[in-house]
């Protein structure tokens, strides 16, 4: 089995996420960790809080704390928001580490001796009522390619372009709302990506065929543009120093690198984290170090759209450049926006439902669901009260958990707590485990491709076929003229509600466990996935087997929810 490496954008420490940057990231990637992992691949899935950089400073100055600080409790905080949504990452690390650290340090020396870093004098913003150069995002104004008002200096949230602070029309300081702005010169070092355009290029068109089209349209639509030699300094009090030994004049003006030249060296960062804190020593390298390991490991990376071009293009850029076989992403799976109600989520406008609003809401598994069904893979998609409540109903209330209650239930009434015996299997039984077998094929070929909605629909497709043949054997009527007809009936449904417990925990992983803890199965901790042959036999709970029934998996959502939900988050926009 391959070993996987994966990895989903690093969550930025200011706030806490929406939904949009849970499916666009880390979820998809901890649907495919957890499907992996049940089939027999080694996974690693490594994630952590981007930490540096100019928010993070203005974020703590209004909350009155120092930035290390404030970045520690946001970092717990946010990591009780995945752990209450059950992702399971190997380790969700801090890019503020020692050890990211040292590894950026290494890289731009390397960068630098290998005639990729350039000191160059620049003119740059300066707020003589801050008393300090101003970095990109501390310059606001509005956009030139789209008028957005709130742009920040370094890339427009509303139409994505990367920008510089002078491109801003009407500049203001976003410390202190100065626009009595000048430009003077300062220092700053620059990684020459011009001079490694056609390495770029000649790696995209080895390997971003396999991506999907919005990624590699994306990194080719940059290569064309032309990759321009980019600043990765900044004039931060807060971030990796820039090192004195390399750079002695800089380091002493305080410089710290830009928080996207030492973002994605986190991610080599954090599995150096994960094999400090569990003793493993240098097991880091044998996922990202070739000649150590990597080589044979193949590594996915989840983002939103606008992260692409940074891991695309920037980052295998500085990984060329370092002249050290690290390892590159294999595939970089890309996400449209997740919308709300037609309208983006925003962190900084507070437009949509957040993740910590969400599991206080409903359950994880809810949310879970929905958002994967949905996930915007071809294009954005809209979140609205109306779809998510018809999707919770329809699918996992009435479609799986419906179907579990109605089946444990009906057994236990008519047959006790141990699941019956019946007739030998028949027609329908066989018709059954073919169609099982198939959709079950259907669901893993979904899943291997990392095609989110349509792994979904296979199953739910496997929920529902449950549900035809339950209608089709009508057992609360087949005993009443054959018994042990019925009594087979149920332990076919049966099970298919242990199939279901096992396949469905990628997706809803709270709600499997309940359905697999029913049934008083030896040695079913070791069970991770199904062959075709059992998916066909539907024999792996035997006759005998003690069982109860769980709690409603899934409660319906009301009408008076629903308006509640609507009042609470807002609804559809007025026209």
């Amino acid at each position: 089995m391959a070993r996987h490496l994966i990895t989903s954008a690093l969550p930025y420490i200011n706030g806490i996420k929406h939904l949009g940057n849970m499916v666009g990231s880390m979820l998809p990637a901890d649907v495919y960790a957890r499907y992996l992992r049940q089939t027999g691949h080694e996974v690693l899935y490594i994630c952590a809080t981007d930490e540096h950089g100019t928010p993070a400073e203005l974020a703590a100055k209004e909350q009155g704390l120092p930035v290390a600080e404030f970045c520690a409790q946001a970092h717990d905080a946010q990591k009780a928001v995945y752990d209450g949504f059950q992702l399971a990452f190997d380790h969700f690390g801090r890019s503020s580490s020692e050890q990211n650290a040292e590894l950026t340090q290494h890289f731009a020396r390397k960068l630098n001796e290998n005639g990729f870093i350039e000191e160059r004098a620049i003119r740059q913003v300066y707020s003589p009522a801050d008393g300090r150069f101003l970095p990109d995002r501390y310059v606001e104004g509005t956009c030139p390619h789209c008028g957005y008002d709130k742009a920040r200096g370094d890339q427009c949230e509303n139409c994505t372009r990367v920008l510089d602070p002078t491109d801003l029309i009407d500049p203001r300081s976003a410390i202190s709302g100065s626009t009595e702005l000048e430009i003077r010169e300062t220092k700053h070092l620059f990684l020459l990506q011009s001079k490694l355009q056609g390495e770029v290029e000649a790696w995209i068109d080895e390997v971003a065929d396999e991506w999907p089209q919005l990624s590699s349209s994306i990194a080719r639509k940059w290569l064309t543009e032309g990759l321009n030699d980019r600043a990765i300094t900044r004039d931060l009090d807060w971030g990796v120093p820039v090192p004195a030994d390399t750079w002695p004049e800089l380091a002493a003006e305080g410089k710290v690198f830009y928080v996207w030249f030492d973002a994605p060296i986190e991610y080599i960062g954090s599995t150096k984290e994960w094999a400090d804190s569990t003793g493993r020593g240098d097991a880091w390298k044998t996922w990202w170090f070739e000649p150590d390991g990597a080589a044979d490991v193949r590594y996915t990376q989840f983002m939103a759209k606008d992260n692409v071009p940074f891991h695309s293009v920037m980052f295998p850029a500085t990984e060329m450049g370092v002249r050290e076989p690290w390892k590159k992403v294999d595939y970089l799976k890309a996400f449209n926006w997740l919308t709300y109600y037609g309208g983006k989520f925003s962190t900084s406008q507070k437009r949509g439902v957040f993740t910590d609003q969400a599991l206080a809401t409903l359950p994880a598994d809810y949310w879970r669901y929905f958002l994967i069904a949905n996930a915007p893979e071809s294009d954005d998609s809209s979140f609205t009260w109306e779809h998510f409540t018809a999707t919770v109903n329809k699918d996992l209330a009435d479609t799986l958990g419906n179907f579990v209650n109605r089946v444990l239930s009906f057994s236990r009434k008519r047959f006790g707590e141990e699941v019956p015996a019946g007739s030998a299997p028949g027609e329908a039984e066989q018709k059954l485990g073919a169609e099982i077998s198939r959709l079950l094929a259907e669901y893993e070929e979904q899943m291997a491709a990392l095609q989110f909605r349509k792994a979904a629909a296979a199953l739910r497709a496997l929920w529902s076929a449950g549900n035809s043949y339950l209608e089709e054997k009508a057992p609360w009527l087949e005993i009443k003229t054959d018994k042990e007809g019925a009594a087979l009936t149920l332990r076919t449904a049966m099970n298919l509600i242990h199939l279901y417990s096992v396949v469905s925990e990628p997706f809803i992983p709270a709600s499997a466990a309940a359905m697999r803890a029913a049934f008083a199965l030896t040695g079913d901790d070791t069970r991770t996935w199904f062959t075709a042959d059992e998916a066909r036999s539907l024999d792996t709970v035997p006759a005998g087997t003690a069982f109860t029934v769980p709690p409603v998996l899934f409660a319906k959502i009301t009408d008076e929810d629903l308006e509640s939900y609507k009042e609470r988050f807002g609804g559809e926009p007025a026209a």
